[in-house]
């Protein structure tokens, strides 16, 4: 098909028939059978595993393409598979066809005086258009995921990571053509044209039932500006990590450190820090100090210049900068007060923590701060879908219409009512 785009240039007709196809596949998908499911997961993944030769070739092209272009070390790590990070992709599949199948399964029951039974019941979504740029592996993790909830799938991964998503894509078409479900329930876009980009953000037709991006601010922000249909997405991941008076200056130094500096580069990754002003003589150097060791940047207010050799001033820019870098921004604030302030004039309501022993002071930051994710005394790279028990993810969403936080199985499906009678009409 791909030589067929180039040759017709008409990338608007052939994306509208992908669409055309994933909402003839999602009908069969939305009542196939939980076995018939799980069977096309373990396929896949077994596939994954057994074309790991050709999956590596495949993106080693990715790489010598990337190398010429003279991108940065951190964007080819990204890029890059071996052999055990295509056994993580196997696992993850594993992992997902594991978990307990959403549709059908009943959210709420209940009688009316009438007689009538009401049910409400988990639906798939439909079609599913997932745009993402330079991870090959979430070609594995969306298909996936997607089908676990009954949805059909378009794929649109990034022109760096091409033949090594298109290799990806082909195991698992072959894992649906295994256990008898349609092969147009997981297509990848044959393309990197970026009117593919616009023809999906356009709904293909009514095809398409929502949009998830996973990439960088440019793409999330044009999605969300220029979309026909619902987006699951954050624009940005600017994390806060608020140390209270109360908090164990032990526990809070391993956390602050892993929150910033165990990957860097990820959404859930802290980019500002609150110490409590009435406990900064305890609190300040220490934190400040773990950070440098670290290897960490440390941008300061005014009040903490000077407290340890190493520091850097923080300007207003920084409280709205997600660094994405093992950079961090560091002020006091008035205790728990100062800190809700801070953080919902700041924040981009994804992933925020406390670390206190005063419970009080729990329970106003759960209440007054609506963060997608909020914790208490843990890390704020515990902000994924795995790590919440869902088995993986397809991103995190921070609106506050339908999916919230991770998005993983039970969020990529809706609901419907199904209600019993015995021949009631309505007076």
């Amino acid at each position: 098909m791909l030589d067929e785009v180039r040759k017709t240039d008409d990338v608007e007709s052939v994306m509208l028939e992908i669409g055309r196809q994933a909402k003839a596949a999602s009908r069969p998908l939305a009542v196939a059978t939980a076995e018939r499911k799980h069977a096309a997961l373990v396929a896949m993944a077994e596939t994954i595993v057994n074309r790991r030769d050709q999956i590596l070739a495949a993106n080693a092209i990715d790489l010598e393409n990337a190398r010429q272009s003279g991108v940065a070390a951190s964007f080819i790590d990204r890029l890059t598979l071996s052999e055990e990070r295509i056994r993580d992709m196997a696992s993850g599949i594993r992992a997902i066809a594991d978990l307990k199948d959403p549709v059908g399964d009943i959210i709420a029951e209940w009688d009316r005086p009438n007689g009538l039974h009401i049910e409400r019941v988990r639906t798939p979504l439909g079609v599913i258009g997932v745009i993402y740029e330079s991870r090959p592996n979430v070609t594995a993790d969306a298909g996936a995921l997607c089908l676990k909830a009954g949805n059909a799938v378009i794929l649109r991964g990034g022109s760096d990571s091409f033949h090594s998503s298109r290799a990806i894509h082909a195991c698992l078409v072959a894992g649906l053509k295994a256990a008898g479900l349609p092969e147009h329930a997981i297509q990848m876009v044959p393309v990197a044209d970026r009117a593919a980009v616009g023809a999906m953000l356009s709904g293909l037709g009514g095809c398409i039932d929502v949009i998830v991006p996973r990439g960088g601010k440019s793409l999330v922000a044009r999605v969300q500006n220029e979309a026909r249909v619902p987006v699951f997405a954050h624009l940005e991941g600017l994390c806060h990590i608020y140390v209270d008076a109360s908090a164990d200056l032990a526990m809070a130094e391993k956390i602050v450190v892993n929150a910033k500096m165990r990957r860097t580069g990820i959404c859930g990754a802290a980019e500002t820090l609150l110490i409590d002003r009435n406990a900064a003589d305890r609190l300040a150097k220490p934190l400040l100090q773990a950070l440098l060791s670290a290897g960490c940047e440390v941008r300061v207010s005014s009040e903490l210049a000077g407290s340890i050799d190493g520091l850097k001033p923080a300007t207003d820019a920084d409280w709205s900068t997600e660094y994405l870098d093992a950079i961090i921004s560091v002020r006091l604030v008035d205790g728990i007060s100062g800190a809700i302030e801070h953080i919902n004039t700041w924040s981009s309501a994804h992933t925020e923590a406390v670390i206190a022993e005063d419970a009080e002071v729990v329970e106003r930051f759960f209440a007054e701060i609506d963060s997608a994710i909020l914790l208490h005394n843990a890390s704020t790279q515990f902000a994924d879908g795995g790590e919440f028990g869902m088995g993986g993810e397809i991103g995190i969403a921070t609106g506050k219409m339908h999916a919230r936080g991770p998005v993983g199985v039970e969020q990529l499906t809706s609901f419907k009512y199904r209600v019993r009678g015995a021949g009631q009409v309505r007076p």
